[in-house]
């Protein structure tokens, strides 16, 4: 069995191993310290003074109450995590502990922090804060919202949307996303309604110049041009500050119809087709959702299709 090793008093053998033998600058080492600090401080809390003494639970209880707690992001857990795996491999190498209880936390391949959603109320909310009273482009503007949280479009995607991609018959939009890839995505009745309605009443008098600058757009600008990038943010904030919901950006439309359709019980691989992701991981950072609020329905449609309040 290895020798009965302090905590702390290890700190400076491996901190003289970071600095000489591996290079390691003045300003990580002093991040590594910061981290090993913190978990010497945890773990005498919890009574484990000698490094033999930590087990693994030890180290997943401090990592758990970092993020807790002490409300650090995960990319700043990520490095603790690094820390303490570097920490414990030092001390197995040089024979100071018998096990390496870190050796069970496997990194993870990629830390991702959970994206910002609007709940089913505040969605309604943004929405309905669009009114006749917003001005002479609110046609558009229900329209352009309705449609992000119905088919979940990324701002760039709101530009690119076609004319010819609306099929109302079948209530289904044409999207042109990231890498020239498209996908059907099928929409609500709230959706078809306000897009129907701006295209009766506001885009013939936005395609009023007869010289392309439309590009077959569905959603143009009072210049008659599809809508940019940053329109799209300039519109979906001047509504989040008119409705008091704070810092909203067009993605958290997005994150919005993606959460609240695995609430409302849909498959992952469908959700990943919707949003038009090519792989199943970058649709996962979603299953955050609470499995309390699953629940079952005939029908997966999104909050907009009931009465469901927040």
């Amino acid at each position: 069995m290895a020798p009965s090793t302090d905590i702390t008093a290890a700190f400076d053998g491996f901190f003289g191993y970071l600095k000489v033998e591996a290079g390691l600058s003045s300003a990580t080492l002093e991040a590594y310290r910061r981290d090993l600090e913190l978990l010497a401080g945890d773990l005498s809390k919890a009574g484990r003074h000698s490094c033999n003494d930590v087990e693994p639970r030890d180290l997943a209880d401090h990592l758990r109450s970092l993020h807790r707690d002490r409300d650090l992001q995960p990319a700043s857990v990520a490095r603790h995590l690094s820390s303490i795996r570097m920490f414990f491999r030092w001390l197995e190498a040089n024979g100071r502990i018998s096990q390496n209880p870190a050796a069970p936390l496997i990194p993870p391949t990629r830390w991702k922090r959970i994206p910002g959603v609007l709940s089913p109320g505040k969605m309604r909310v943004l929405i309905e804060s669009v009114t006749p009273d917003s001005g002479r482009l609110w046609l558009r503007d229900r329209a352009m919202l309705e449609l992000m949280y119905a088919a979940g479009l990324r701002a760039s995607e709101v530009g690119a949307l076609k004319r010819a991609g609306w099929r109302p018959d079948i209530a289904v939009l044409l999207v042109d996303g990231k890498g020239e890839k498209q996908r059907l995505v099928p929409v609500g009745k709230p959706a078809v309604k306000a897009v129907e309605q701006y295209l009766q009443e506001l885009y013939p008098t936005l395609r009023r110049f007869n010289d392309g600058r439309d590009a077959g757009g569905l959603l143009l600008s009072h210049t008659g041009r599809p809508l940019t990038r940053v329109a799209v943010w300039q519109i979906v904030r001047k509504y989040a500050e008119h409705a008091e919901l704070g810092d909203v950006h067009p993605h958290m439309l997005r994150h919005s119809f993606a959460t609240h359709l695995l609430q409302g019980g849909a498959d992952l691989r469908v959700v990943q087709e919707l949003l038009g992701h090519s792989n199943i991981s970058t649709t996962q950072v979603y299953t955050h959702v609470d499995s309390r609020h699953l629940r079952d329905v005939v029908m997966n449609f999104l909050p907009r299709e009931s009465k469901r309040t927040a």
